[in-house]
């Protein structure tokens, strides 16, 4: 389970629920956020939607605790396309 709490416009406090649970810090820009999805899902369900692609990927634990959303992309270069797509169903 996914929980979003917004601390700021631009912070959000993530906490996965796992067998370890795990607490991380996000940073999204308005910038990248309407790149993304062109404003047409909430920040916090954007969040969820990244989360999910890398619990696809990793476990939460190996999620780092505190980043800027575009970091993904660094290590996983179709994160972006994927997450295009999932906005435009």
């Amino acid at each position: 389970m996914i929980e979003i709490t917004k601390i700021n416009d631009h912070e959000f406090e993530v906490r996965v629920s796992a067998a370890t649970p795990t607490v991380h810090q996000v940073t999204l820009n308005q910038e990248y956020y309407h790149t993304l999805t062109g404003g047409n899902v909430s920040k916090e369900e954007l969040l969820k939607m990244s989360f999910g692609f890398l619990l696809e990927r990793e476990s939460n634990t190996m999620i780092f605790r505190e980043f800027e959303l575009p970091v993904i992309s660094r290590y996983f270069p179709e994160y972006e396309s994927v997450i295009k797509e999932q906005v435009k169903k």
